[in-house]
């Protein structure tokens, strides 16, 4: 019995594989492996093998082992695909169990150099047992009451330090001059400087006086990120004290927390992604951003940073790839709103519109707050730009009319 495993059990032809009863994996990866060899290996570890066959392995294979069955390889780089059995997993045990499974000890193996999980496909046998987004892009303009055009949104900054009477006449100030949406820097959690309900209060208390003062309704995200046993208590009381949306870090706290406050709390959810470049920002190595968007959408995430023409480390084509899934069909569920942010001003706003649409929020932290006249001027810049963008004026001709614009322009470039 202490023999080496036979790997070719862990090899189908592309016509054996229903894509309704796998999840299938895409990878990348560099080495000295074939494509076929190397994704067998993975395929037992992921499933049923390990590195002998013992006792039973050969009666349960057939059913339950994983499987690769396409890819390619040059010498020292490859691709390859592997379905694992939708029967291996619970989907009530959610994303937690579903990336031990497509990303798990695969990547410490001492067979690959490298390897990327690029993309993941899920069956609707698996898909049917989550929710997705409870408000998405048509919720989401429905309680802001827009149409044709983006969200323009902000960050409070300084990013902590404030005290919340500071906090919201902030806030106030940027959603006078018309910002769409005000979130939390993802720092900022429940510090003793500014308490998050304390905080919460004041702000939606100075947006209560922005829709008695315009008609309009601002969306607030107040940062909820805190310990996994205590999120679904935090979401409901930023409900019942007033909250419009929460936020969520998700990839520090988990995706996990996403899902239970979405099946929970009847509120929208806005996730940051801090930290996930640790893992998506090496092209040879981790997890891409989409098969986190996938998740994070598949969870319940109603607004998503995804990626900006801004400071931030990031290629367009891939972003543009991202969000033209987060606003496609997939199995019924509600779209997530791409959130474009990191080093955004007025003058980025053409070039941001241009690369990713209006399904997006703009969102601008510095560029706003850090105006020459003020941040009401800041938030009206962004306005203007987005106005001028949408006729298809330049800016410089629409700032003639406009001095918040004009500042700007002069301000940030």
């Amino acid at each position: 019995m202490n023999s080496k495993i036979d790997l070719m059990k862990y090899v189908a032809d592309k016509e054996d594989i229903d894509p309704e009863s796998f999840i299938i994996a895409d990878y990348v990866y560099s080495g000295r492996e074939n494509w076929i060899k190397l994704g067998a290996k993975i395929a037992a570890e992921q499933s049923t093998g390990t590195w002998v066959e013992v006792a039973g392995e050969r009666d349960i294979v057939e059913r339950h082992g994983a499987r690769v069955f396409d890819g390619d390889f040059n010498g020292r780089q490859g691709k390859l695909r592997i379905a694992f059995p939708v029967e291996n997993l619970n989907p009530r045990d959610g994303i937690p169990m579903l990336l031990s499974t497509i990303a798990g000890n695969l990547f410490g193996m001492k067979v690959v150099e490298k390897i990327r999980l690029e993309d993941v496909h899920i069956p609707n046998s698996y898909m049917k047992a989550f929710n997705g987004p409870k408000y998405g892009i048509e919720g989401l303009r429905k309680i802001i009451g827009s149409e044709g055009r983006p969200h323009i949104g902000t960050i409070i900054k300084p990013d902590v330090g404030l005290p919340p009477d500071v906090f919201a006449e902030y806030c106030y100030e940027a959603a006078i001059g018309g910002v769409d949406f005000i979130k939390d820097d993802e720092l900022l959690g429940d510090p003793a400087h500014s308490p998050r309900f304390e905080r919460l209060n004041r702000v939606m208390e100075a947006l209560d006086r922005v829709r008695e003062e315009t008609g309009r309704t601002v969306l607030y995200a107040l940062n909820i990120t805190t310990r996994m046993s205590k999120i679904v208590e935090v979401a409901e009381k930023a409900k019942e004290e007033g909250a419009n949306c929460v936020m969520i870090n998700a990839v520090t706290l988990g995706l996990s927390s996403i899902r239970a406050v979405s099946e929970t709390v009847d509120i929208p959810i806005h996730v940051h992604r801090d930290m996930h470049a640790a893992f998506t920002r090496d092209k040879s190595h981790g997890i891409s951003m989409l098969v986190l968007a996938k998740l994070i959408r598949l969870v319940g995430g109603d607004q998503l940073h995804t990626g900006a023409v801004g400071k931030m480390q990031g290629n367009v084509k891939e972003i543009q790839e991202i969000n033209h899934f987060l606003r496609s069909e997939w199995y019924g569920l509600k779209t997530t709103m791409p959130v474009a942010s990191g080093g955004i001003h007025p003058s980025l706003v053409p070039a941001n519109l241009d690369a990713f649409g209006i399904d997006i929020v703009l969102q601008a932290g510095g560029g706003i707050m850090a105006h020459p006249m003020g941040i009401r001027a800041g938030a009206r810049a962004m306005v203007q730009a987005m106005e001028a963008s949408l006729k298809g004026i330049s800016l410089r001709e629409y700032a003639k009319n406009h001095e918040e614009l004009k500042v700007a322009l002069n301000t940030f470039g």
